[in-house]
């Protein structure tokens, strides 16, 4: 795979939001993908989740949405495992909610396969509708009482789900984020297990990216200098989660699913009225 990014000099990007294209500077195109990178970078420091689910949107503004969701694997890979290892006990985390990493991986397998073969923009839509939905329910009527109820099930629903989105559109945060809410997870535990069911989907995304011949020198050469810039920023925002409270933080995640399927609806929206 030859990702659009990597052309010298001047290159044509395909703006997903606007439909038309542009020819962009090289220089002028990394700087908005460090500046994109930096900033999903510095949420994740600060609340402990949420760096793909903010980059890749984004980036697919402007470049395509399978280009981003490979630049983005290393980087998330490197915050991810670095998570995991600052934010507390993760084996005792990980004995409660196994299942659902596993289920994860099964998700992600089964999506990395299908965005093989499936334009990830088609799956926009839907993630953005379960997202609104999600946030709505209390007001209509949805009763999601059931996760607590029904541990195993839930455990596989959501993780399946989750791993499904993580796959096709990188974002497994907002099935997650719905099951940890309702099972009112501690904020240190919420981190640790979606971490956890973060860092092992990348590796086995990452592994049918490289069979399918996606993941190249050429991608590592951008991704790893990247990966390290978003290290270095999250670690500095870091200083700001031990200050958040598990209600501050539930009330954050919610927050972050509003913005991230507005701009979810927006970009399908634009591309729609094409």
């Amino acid at each position: 795979m030859r990702v659009k990014v990597y052309r010298p000099f001047h290159i044509k990007i395909h703006f997903v939001g606007l439909g038309t294209r542009h020819a962009m500077s090289m220089d002028l195109l990394q700087v908005l993908i460090y500046t994109i990178c930096c900033f999903a970078a510095m949420v994740t420091g600060a609340i402990g989740i949420g760096f793909p689910l903010i980059a890749t949107p984004l980036l697919s503004m402007v470049i395509d949405v399978k280009s981003a969701i490979v630049l983005l694997l290393i980087p998330t890979l490197m915050l991810t495992l670095t998570n995991s290892f600052k934010g507390g006990p993760w084996k005792k985390s990980i004995a409660l909610y196994w299942p659902l990493v596993i289920y994860g991986m099964i998700g992600n397998f089964l999506g990395a396969r299908l965005l093989i073969l499936v334009p990830a923009e088609n799956f926009k839509p839907l993630l953005a509708f379960a997202i609104i939905l999600y946030l709505i329910s209390g007001r209509i009527g949805l009763d999601f009482s059931w996760v607590r109820r029904k541990q195993q099930v839930a455990m596989a629903f959501f993780g399946l789900v989750a791993g499904l989105l993580g796959g096709t559109v990188n974002v497994m945060l907002p099935a997650l984020v719905i099951f940890s809410i309702e099972n009112k997870m501690e904020k240190t535990i919420t981190i640790q297990v979606l971490n956890s069911c973060f860092l092992f989907g990348k590796f086995i995304q990452g592994a049918v990216f490289l069979q399918a011949g996606l993941f190249t020198v050429e991608v590592l050469k951008l991704s790893i200098p990247l990966a390290l810039v978003c290290l270095a920023t999250m670690l500095m925002a870091m200083r700001l989660r031990n200050k958040l409270s598990d209600t501050v933080f539930r009330n954050w995640l919610k927050g972050l699913l509003l913005i991230i399927s507005s701009i979810l609806t927006f970009q399908f929206l634009v591309n729609y009225s094409q």
